[in-house]
């Protein structure tokens, strides 16, 4: 799939780029180039240190912003795949500076469609987030509007060969910024404040996420919205896994926080196919009906009025299961 193939990766020095570079590395030995495209060159110098250049032939350090369309197109020359993971994505942040949410995730978002349409570029995959189903804080309006981008971008590809699409997925387990290392940084002081008791949240490891946008590069068509069936847990249940003789205080939900993510909204049900492992919301205005996808791609229609909510999803990670899943990232020494 990727054999003789250059690829880049937006944030390629983040969480998901470190491990989608990792695994492509590991898997495709062949990849003509990897380009690692990111504004933070001390994140450049630390990820070289792991994955050196003198090791991995075809690995190269871009440093550069996606609001920077200019410096987007020198970067994208002769370059055939583009992963989309850069974003400002905490929420309290966007919050606070939102047009500067608006500029990375939005109008960055735009300059790399426009760039990726001028180069010759044949396969795109962003990626999403569940906060951008109904969303009711900026990061998830931001990553909506984004979203639409990417899969309205088909429209107008006239006859290049290319294709856009987009992976959506609940929070990665122990990345930056999340519950998880956030518990583990606390265990020592004895307290994990819990924000609402009732509170569930989608979770998918990192290598599952890896795993889903490699397998949308080699089966989107394009203008899918991508919903992985991941299983959902409960914020008390991490606590006690992490932390089970802490005390607990509840310290109310923060701005822009849900109780329950959702990743498929009732009003997406009209549009969404099942694929088995996946789900596909495809674009009301797509050049394909959910019939016609039915028929080249295989699934089925889901219910009218279906939606994938964490809070009623039908699995849930057990205590065991998530002190199982912690234990083997703090053993692995990953830190997000």
């Amino acid at each position: 799939m990727l054999s003789d193939k250059s690829i880049l990766i937006t944030g390629g020095t983040g969480s998901f780029g470190q491990a989608f570079a990792r695994t492509v590395l590991e898997r495709f030995p062949d990849i003509h180039r990897l380009v690692v495209f990111s504004r933070d060159e001390l994140k450049q110098f630390e990820m070289s240190q792991k994955f050196p250049e003198s090791r991995y032939k075809g690995l190269r350090y871009f440093i550069g912003d996606i609001r920077d369309e200019s410096r987007l197109r020198r970067a994208l020359e002769g370059i055939d795949v583009v992963v989309h993971a850069a974003a400002l994505k905490q929420v309290p942040a966007a919050e606070y500076n939102p047009f500067e949410c608006i500029k990375t995730n939005v109008l960055g978002a735009q300059n790399l469609i426009e760039a990726c349409l001028d180069t010759g570029v044949k396969r795109v995959v962003a990626l999403s987030t569940d906060k951008a189903a109904a969303p009711i804080n900026l990061y998830g309006a931001t990553k909506l509007c984004s979203d639409k981008l990417f899969t309205a971008a088909n429209n107008i590809r006239g006859k290049r060969d290319i294709r856009f699409c987009v992976v959506r997925y609940g929070n990665v387990m122990g990345s930056r910024g999340s519950v998880i290392p956030f518990f583990l940084e606390r265990l020592s002081s004895g307290v994990l404040p819990i924000t609402d008791p009732q509170m569930t949240r989608f979770n998918i490891t990192l290598q599952e996420g890896v795993d889903m946008v490699l397998w949308a590069l080699e089966n989107g068509l394009g203008g899918e919205i991508f919903v992985p069936k991941i299983p959902s847990y409960r914020i008390t249940d991490v606590a006690k896994a992490i932390g089970p003789e802490c005390e607990h205080p509840v310290v109310g939900v923060r701005p822009g926080e849900k109780i329950h993510e959702e990743m498929i909204t009732a009003s997406d049900s009209f549009n969404t196919v099942d694929l088995g492992d996946y789900y596909a919301i495809l674009p009301s205005a797509g050049p394909l009906s959910v019939d016609a996808y039915i028929e080249q791609c295989g699934g089925s229609r889901v219910a009218p009025q279906f939606s994938y909510n964490s809070g009623s999803n039908e699995r849930f990670l057990t205590l065991n299961e998530l002190q199982s899943l912690i234990g083997a990232q703090v053993a692995s020494g990953y830190s997000g």
